[in-house]
């Protein structure tokens, strides 16, 4: 059964995609269950789930039976990737103004490892503007998640010493990050693993890089 939240408009719409997907007539009763348009939802039970945002100009796609699409256009898994991205292009380049412009108010930054933690959008611009020395971000990898408004980032820093004269460092770091209904960070939380030598028995398993 397909049952459906549209005007007549979207009644029609919906007939012509249930023929699209070959469901048979015991299968593709319609039933209009309101006269106002809604930016709602179409579902296929016992067959192929749909999910729309509007029946007449939005966008289709596959989600999970019995559920409906919860993103916008601002937490798509290409958006929160570009938010990160746009995070870290604006971090290395020291543009602070568009930094911030990624972050929502109240955004949260923990640090577990040292069980520190600054809120606010304020705060932590002034964290980040404020911090020691010298230091260049790689990001090696970013994965995101939309229906969870998540995603997490693998990236290499490169640290000069704060005194004339010490080594550079390079640290390995992953950070996590959550956001909002409009695609704005709410919440980072950056681990940064230390390097150390593995224990001895091992070696026939394993290649160093």
């Amino acid at each position: 059964m397909v049952g459906l939240d549209f005007p007549e408009p979207a009644v029609e719409t919906a007939r012509g995609l249930a023929g699209t997907l070959e469901l048979g007539p015991d299968r593709a009763s319609f039933v209009a269950a309101a006269s106002h348009g809604f930016s709602g939802r179409l579902s296929v039970l016992g067959a192929t789930l749909v999910s729309m945002t509007d029946m007449t100009g939005g966008t289709a796609g596959g989600a999970t039976p019995g559920t409906t699409s919860s993103t916008t256009p601002g937490t798509t898994t290409a958006a929160l990737r570009g938010a990160v991205e746009a995070y870290w292009t604006a971090a290395e380049a020291r543009d602070w103004s568009a930094f911030g412009s990624t972050l929502a108010e109240g955004v949260v930054y923990d640090l577990p490892q040292t069980r520190e933690r600054i809120r606010g959008k304020e705060r932590y611009l002034r964290f980040n503007q404020e911090y020691p020395g010298d230091w260049h971000v790689r990001v090696e990898r970013i994965v995101a998640d939309a229906e969870g408004r998540q995603a997490a980032a693998r990236t290499g820093f490169t640290v000069t010493g704060e005194q004339p004269g010490q080594p550079s460092q390079e640290l390995d770091a992953i950070h996590f990050f959550t956001f909002d209904e409009q695609g704005l960070i709410t919440g980072v939380t950056d681990f940064w693993p230390e390097s150390y030598e593995p224990p001895a028995g091992r070696e026939h398993l394993v290649e160093r890089y």
